[in-house]
């Protein structure tokens, strides 16, 4: 993996011109790699030794506290040792500066040792970023310092039982807390009372506090709670309570652990439902828990989104790094698992044959047989293509917060249409390299004697969690590709056409830029089609094939890119270049089997494909 990930970074994504902007001056590709090696380092003898152990002995709620194992509060002490949750952010808050594209390329070894135990630090790095964006002083000072530095973790907490992924009916209510509310230094001060379910990180030991941001509502003057998602605000509500100089205090916050969900994968990572001011654990005589607003009212799910942004790319990070560590398990066994032999065009006289094969020969490794191979390029095509995509949308946030005013303009906009890709893409398809490493291994892959099983298992969840597949797609084609009149789409399809130009003029690369147009077209005219009668039941019945086919595009052009580097790299290699060559094969192979079902998935989408809004419940 570590020579993919420094083409991507160098050959591809030429991250050293990132070193002549002021604020990565006093760093150097020196500096870049130093980075990526301690965190490969830690990855490999922290957390991945103890992936498995995470898995089988999860979480345990005894009724007073949650037991986790030695070793995960052993393998987060080395991450935040490395200083990598404020590795983005300036050095006067503890940070290291790094670009983001080479903070995420170090995290991609966490992700595939354990992506469980990452999972606590991704929320943590973004809890603290948005408080950093929207936070005032004092809020930014004790409650997203301490996070950075490691001394709290901290959640996010949006979902409710009832509510699910519809914010617009979240209930959790949000009281001022008496007539001075406004006079607390950490900011206006409220009483939150509801319920929070799927909260990751919600209740551990591993620190001394959590910090919990936690999406509720404020009555109006009648006592009734605005309507949809306009009404709701943003709380940084602590599970301790702290002071102005954030030292915790006697009193324990009104923060309660209902329970732990009991799940699929991902057990590692503590996944809980909490009560907020049932009384508890009361705070001053009385029940409610005490909360501090982020923002003004009623602006929480723009300033949640800051971090929600920020979690889908990482999600789709971690989507791809499962898969990466299933492909190089199946990999690795298809090498060394000796099964069959060779087809022949004849076999000598007289020898025991079977479909064409000599059964006097030895037996051949499984990895020389064809569909072993087209399973295993097919995962090699979904992991190397999603980790592109990650490392490219980190790159463009390192263009939007340093580049000049028209870049960074560029980027945000680009951003935002490629956010739900990157997120779902590599949720869908990554998962899809799983199972086929799981068939690569055959009957063993099925067994927890492999690891194959429990990626398959612990990728299973990124298609839900940080917004589902269908609300990834409704995003998507309801909002972001009309955005501004299709700006975004069509900013998309200059970058788009931009390497198509070039491939042309590439001998071996001009066929697959050509079908690379002619899906672009094929994918505008059927975004004109499902937005022909202006009728939004009618244009986003389909909208996840739209998403399905225009993440599979986009792999089309970032593989198509990556191509062009690996030519200049094969073009200047003076003898065979195994992990060019490698690349070639992976964009040949998304050409010839995965770009030709964009057909399938835009037909419904051009046609306005009615079934799915006209089936009937009894029908079922």
């Amino acid at each position: 993996m570590r020579a993919t990930l420094d083409f991507l970074l160098h050959d591809w994504l030429s991250v050293s011109t990132l070193l002549q902007r002021p604020r990565f001056a006093e760093h150097s590709s020196e500096t870049f790699a130093q980075v990526l090696d301690t965190c490969e380092r830690i990855a490999r003898e922290k957390f991945a030794p103890v992936n498995r152990l995470v898995d089988t002995e999860e979480p345990r709620f005894d009724g007073e506290r949650v037991h986790l194992p030695r070793a995960t509060h052993e393998a987060l002490a080395a991450y935040v040792e490395s200083g990598m949750l404020a590795a983005a952010q300036d050095f006067d808050l503890g940070g290291m500066q790094l670009p983001c594209v080479i903070e995420m390329a170090a995290n991609a070894f966490f992700s595939k040792a354990s992506v469980a135990l990452g999972g606590y630090a991704m929320l943590t790095s973004g809890n603290a970023s948005l408080l950093l964006a929207h936070g005032t002083p004092a809020q930014r000072e004790v409650f997203a310092r301490n996070q950075l530095s490691g001394r709290w973790f901290g959640t996010m907490c949006l979902s409710e039982p009832q509510a699910g992924s519809s914010l617009s009916d979240v209930a959790t209510r949000a009281v001022p807390d008496g007539d001075d509310f406004e006079a607390d230094a950490l900011g206006p001060r409220y009483r939150l009372r509801g319920n929070k379910m799927w909260i990751s990180g919600g209740e551990h030991e591993l620190t001394e506090n959590i910090v919990h941001l936690v999406l509720g509502k404020i009555p109006g003057p009648d006592g009734a709670l605005p309507p949809g998602v306009k009404g709701i605000s943003l709380f940084i509500v602590p599970k301790h309570l702290v002071d102005a100089q954030g030292q915790l205090i006697a009193e324990r916050n009104d923060v309660a652990l209902a329970g732990l969900n009991h799940k699929l994968g991902y057990r590692g990572t503590t996944n809980t439902l909490l009560n907020f001011g049932e009384g508890r654990f009361p705070v001053r005589g009385a029940a409610g828990a005490i909360g501090y607003r982020v923002g003004q009212p009623g602006e929480g799910l723009r300033c949640m989104f800051h971090m929600m942004n920020e979690a889908r790319i990482g999600v789709g990070l971690g989507a791809v790094m499962l898969g990466y560590a299933g492909y190089e398990a199946s990999l690795d066994y298809a090498r060394q698992r000796p099964q069959g032999r060779h087809l022949q065009a004849k076999a000598p006289a007289g020898a025991v044959t079977g479909g064409g094969k000599d059964a006097t020969q030895p037996q051949v490794p499984i990895v020389q047989h064809a569909d072993v191979r087209r399973m295993l390029l097919a995962q090699k095509a979904y992991v190397e293509g999603g980790l592109a995509l990650a490392l490219y949308c980190a790159r463009l946030v390192d263009e939007l917060h340093t580049g000049d005013a028209a870049a960074a303009a560029e980027a945000g906009t680009l951003l935002e249409v490629l956010t739900p890709i990157a997120k779902s893409w590599p949720s869908e398809w990554c998962l899809e390299a799983n199972s086929l490493a799981i068939q690569v291994l055959g009957g063993y892959g099925y067994t927890r004697d492999f690891m194959v099983e429990q990626y398959w298992r612990d990728n299973r969840l990124n298609m839900i969690h940080e917004g589902t597949h269908g609300i990834q797609a409704l995003d998507l084609l309801g909002r972001k590709v009309v955005m501004q009149g299709g700006a975004g789409l069509k900013l998309l399809a200059g970058r788009v056409n931009h390497t198509i130009a070039r491939a042309g003029q590439v001998p071996g690369l001009a066929e697959p830029a050509t079908a690379l147009a002619a899906a672009l077209q094929q994918l505008g005219a059927a975004t004109k089609a499902a937005w022909a009668t202006g009728v939004p039941e009618e244009a986003l019945a389909n909208a996840t094939p739209y998403l399905q086919a225009l993440g599979h595009v986009v792999l089309a052009w970032v593989w198509l890119d990556v191509a062009l580097a690996a030519q200049k790299g094969l073009d200047a290699a003076a003898s065979q270049a195994p992990l060019q060559s490698g690349k070639m094969a992976a964009m040949r192979y998304f050409y010839a089997y995965e770009l030709p079902r964009i057909d399938a998935w835009l037909g419904p989408v051009a046609r306005r494909e009615p079934l799915v809004r006209e089936m009937q419940d009894d029908w079922f």
